[in-house]
């Protein structure tokens, strides 16, 4: 194999495809990037068993072949190229790359190795707006689990209905929004893992252009121009979002999300090394929202105007999870609803309400 290309589309296109190496496995193959030249283009390939990438760029190819090169490596080398031309061959010592008047030596593994992946995913398909499918991912994938305890909690749950619905949910705080869809074949339920939506996400460069997303037999396949990704679903039993989102309220709070979130990021600060990073809210109709923390390094008490309905309440929660909801609504001013301080609740948009975020509160020893 041996082929000539410019050094920044050599790097951008490893940095992408190396997400998908595998990092901690008894397999050297998986942490490979598997290259391979033919006609006038080249073809990179990363998978860990769950995620594959493939990208492919223009070259110059003056001998067609393949071989794998280790993934980190190789982007991390590649990176530092990005200005120069960069020719790559195979030799006997690995794979041989010039670039200017030097020349440096990776170790490789053959080609045939490197596992099989099925790019022939097409049975069912789901056509949406870039822009839209990028704003359901970034309001939902922050609440996915991130430990392997539950493993169908580290994705996204994906209905495809009239719109699409989304949930996800680690165990202390859930997120569900709607996108819409602009033509599918029939309606289909998926659990995607977070971190494939993430490199989807990634991929969609223009809000306006159409993204499709096809499905069949446990996998899902997205592609756009050069890049593909394929990725296994998760298979299971995901908590079902009516069963655990309350409709009715004893305390209905509406307040301007710029003011809460500023004092609540003051108020955590003081938190920054506690588990729980605990905030208490203390609310009422006459006084508004009272945002406190206390602990060894000091205490934070701040007033924030609000309209309050309902009864006075005392609550603690969990900082980083009400500052995370807040930042992923859109609207100037959201509505909190609360029934009690023991039970979850729940923040949306005052206006639009698409989106919403449940979160369980702490209880409070002191």
């Amino acid at each position: 194999m041996k082929f000539v290309c410019d050094g920044l589309s050599l790097s951008e296109a490893v940095n992408k495809v190396s997400k998908a190496c595998a990092v901690r496995t008894t397999a050297p193959i998986m942490e490979c990037i598997r290259v391979t030249a033919e006609q006038d283009s080249v073809l990179l390939l990363a998978t860990d068993g769950e995620l594959s990438i493939r990208k492919k760029f223009k070259a110059e190819v003056f001998e067609e072949g393949e071989v794998c090169i280790p993934g980190k490596l190789f982007a991390d080398f590649s990176s530092k190229l990005s200005g120069e031309e960069v020719s790559l061959a195979t030799s006997e010592k690995g794979v041989e790359i010039r670039y200017g008047d030097s020349c440096s030596y990776m170790q490789a593994l053959p080609a045939d190795e490197f596992p099989r992946i099925n790019f022939e995913i097409g049975e069912n398909y789901f056509l949406m707006k870039q822009g839209a499918l990028k704003k359901i991912i970034a309001e939902t994938t922050f609440c996915c689990a991130q430990d392997d305890s539950r493993p169908v909690l580290k994705g996204c749950l994906l209905e495809f209905k009239e719109k699409l619905e989304a949930v996800a949910l680690d165990g202390y705080r859930l997120a569900f929004s709607t996108a819409e869809v602009l033509a599918k074949s029939g309606e289909k339920s998926i659990i995607c893992p977070a971190r494939t939506l993430l490199e989807i996400s990634r991929m969609l460069l223009s809000d306006e252009d159409d993204i499709t997303l096809y499905t069949q037999g446990g996998m899902l396949l997205v592609s756009s121009e050069d890049l593909v990704i394929v990725s296994r679903l998760y298979q299971g039993e995901f908590i079902r979002k009516e069963n655990v989102v309350p409709t009715k309220f004893t305390t209905e709070v509406t307040i301007a999300k710029g003011e809460l979130t500023a004092s609540a990021e003051r108020a955590a600060i003081l938190n920054r090394g506690d588990k729980n990073n605990l905030v208490t809210l203390e609310i009422s109709p006459e006084n508004g929202v009272r945002i406190t923390s206390v602990s060894d390094y000091g205490n934070v008490s701040e007033v924030v105007k609000a309209t309050v309905l309902g009864v006075d309440l005392n609550i603690s929660l969990n900082a980083k999870f009400l500052l995370d909801a807040l930042r992923a609504l859109e609207e100037e001013e959201v509505t909190i609803s609360f029934n009690g301080a023991i039970s979850p609740f729940i923040l949306q948009n005052k206006e639009k309400k698409e989106s919403l975020y449940l979160i369980l509160p702490v209880r409070n020893a002191s």
